[in-house]
């Protein structure tokens, strides 16, 4: 088989290129192992850059199943301090919480509509470079040439190892919990928060689903104050923690079993080209090591390596356009993150930051943007960045009914 771009992945980096590629007329080939509908283990936090990249593509709310607008985010730490943010009312989505069973299909189902071709249930086996071009095999597909490859295979990138390019031990910065709950309290109708003195700089949550049911998870930072081999235990003792129950009320139940992924957050630091082949999302380490964000970067990443190739037509201009891009886009809010999160990994240093940070409404409601990437981490310190306006823009979907 012969395809012009060939991508590995079909979850957000791999549908936000192909839409991207097959929307300007390009000829484009999605290759997953998975067969859609398909869990993935996450947060299903939808961040304001996520839902306004997410438009752009032509994702539809209303056309999502389970699909759920957050208005306010709840902060607590301290065990008594909680302080409601809101999110700007009236002016779009700036926050949802959307299952990855439905979000993945529902991108997937956009590139399938603007003509691109995926096959599911077929993975990578090998893949080699021969004159600037990838040879690979396909399971149940036999030989694929493409002429270009965008990797959107996440953390454990087939196609980066399959290549040699595989940082040895590498697990990722965050570790991540969760867990899907039914009947839970009316509290947890809201997004809810808690920096947990002793899982600094980490954090725990609680995001709204449809249905009286929640995400429920936590994240901690590998090499940090908790060890990785711990965090089973502490999974078990969260949940029967007095300021996390009194939000989850007392009937709450699981559903299913909980999982835990790694979050990778290195981009400025992991190899995003070699030879035709581009990595994005989670296979570029591109999640915000903050908060471990990586729908918003996933979508993003993946969309700059569609421009590239549309913008391009030789190998290595392709990939010095495409690493230019992502550079621009994401190293110095890598950079601002990883300050941030030295500063948060005190308890002294989070109280008071958090303190601060809400103590007017004024604070509150720019914090809580910033907090869910209604403008890039550092901002202020690139003014190549500054637009009028940068502080005042409206959210996604701008067009909806707001409820």
């Amino acid at each position: 088989m012969q395809v012009d771009i060939a991508i590995i992945g079909g979850g957000p980096a791999g549908s936000a290129a192909a839409i991207t590629l097959a929307k300007s007329g390009r000829s484009v080939a999605i290759f997953d192992k998975a067969k859609f509908p398909r869990d993935k283990c996450c947060g299903d936090g939808l961040t304001t850059l996520a839902l306004r990249l997410g438009e752009s593509l032509g994702l539809i709310p209303s056309k999502i199943s389970n699909w759920k607008d957050v208005q306010e985010a709840i902060l607590h730490w301290d065990d008594n301090r909680s302080v409601p943010c809101a999110l700007p009312s009236g002016s779009g989505s700036y926050a949802a919480v959307v299952p990855r069973l439905d979000y993945d299909q529902a991108l997937l189902d956009i590139a399938l509509a603007n003509g691109a071709s995926v096959y599911q249930g077929h993975g990578l086996e090998s893949i080699s470079i021969e004159s600037e071009k990838a040879i690979m095999a396909i399971d149940g597909l036999g030989t694929v040439s493409a002429n270009s490859v965008i990797a959107a295979d996440g953390m454990w990138s087939p196609t980066r190892r399959l290549l040699g390019l595989s940082i040895d031990s590498y697990r990722g910065e965050w570790h991540a919990f969760r867990q899907y709950f039914k009947n839970v309290g009316p509290k947890a109708n809201k997004l809810h928060v808690w920096f947990e003195p002793d899982l600094l700089p980490g954090y725990v949550w609680s995001f709204p689903l449809s249905g009286r049911r929640a995400n429920i998870g936590f994240g901690v930072l590998r090499g940090g104050q908790i060890s990785i081999s711990e965090t089973g235990q502490i999974w078990k003792d969260l949940l029967s923690r007095p300021n996390i129950r009194e939000v989850l009320g007392d009937e709450f139940e699981p559903e299913g079993r909980h999982t835990a992924w790694p979050i990778p957050a290195r981009v400025n630091a992991i190899p995003l080209s070699h030879g035709p082949v581009l990595f994005t999302g989670d296979a570029a380490a591109a999640a915000d090591t903050l908060t471990g964000e990586g729908i918003g970067q996933a979508l993003l990443t993946g969309i700059l390596a569609g421009e590239a190739l549309l913008e391009e037509n030789q190998v290595a201009k392709i990939a010095k356009r495409y690493e230019r891009s992502v550079a621009q886009e994401l190293f110095s809010d890598h950079q601002m993150s990883l300050v941030l999160q030295k500063i948060l990994s005190h308890p002294k240093a989070t109280r008071c930051a958090l303190s601060v940070a809400t103590s007017t409404k004024w604070t509150r409601n720019n914090f809580v943007r910033w907090m869910f990437e209604d403008y890039p981490r550092a901002l202020l310190f690139t003014p190549k960045r500054w637009k009028r306006g940068g502080f005042r823009r409206l959210g996604a979907y701008t067009d909806r009914v707001e409820h």
